[in-house]
């Protein structure tokens, strides 16, 4: 896996210090790493609230959006906005997939498939290490 930085072209994140991340963290966001299935500590979480990027605190899922998809990752079916989320095809490991990364600072986030429920029909499988809930209040 290569060392996935944060993107130096992003003026939003020249500026931002990155080593409030665990280990862990710096390994699913800048390595692309991924955490073991039924783990996550969002997984089976029923808390109201945003989801936000771990690295950079943009917003990217709603907990209305979050469902159980029984493939031992958080779920949703939707970002708050398409422009907080970037894709990228992702060919690794022998398997074509897409990749999903925070659309503000790029780190790894998990990947959209298209078996998810309506009304989108899309799964956003996200790894919890690249998350932080913030509750509503």
């Amino acid at each position: 896996m290569g060392n996935k930085k944060p993107a130096d072209n992003d003026d939003n994140n020249n500026n931002n210090n990155f080593n409030h991340l665990s280990q862990e963290q710096r390994e699913v966001c800048w390595n692309k790493g991924t955490e073991a299935p039924f783990t996550g500590k969002y997984l089976n979480c029923h808390d109201e609230g945003t989801y936000r990027c771990a690295a950079c605190g943009a917003e990217l899922f709603s907990s209305d959006t979050k469902f159980d998809s029984g493939t031992g990752w958080p779920s949703f079916y939707k970002p708050v906005k398409d422009a907080n989320v970037k894709e990228e095809v992702d060919t690794s490991y022998g398997m074509v997939r897409t990749e999903v990364m925070c659309g503000k600072c790029g780190a790894h986030l998990g990947h959209v498939f298209d078996d998810g429920p309506n009304p989108t029909g899309l799964r956003y499988c996200i790894n919890s290490l690249s998350l932080d809930l913030e509750k509503e209040k």
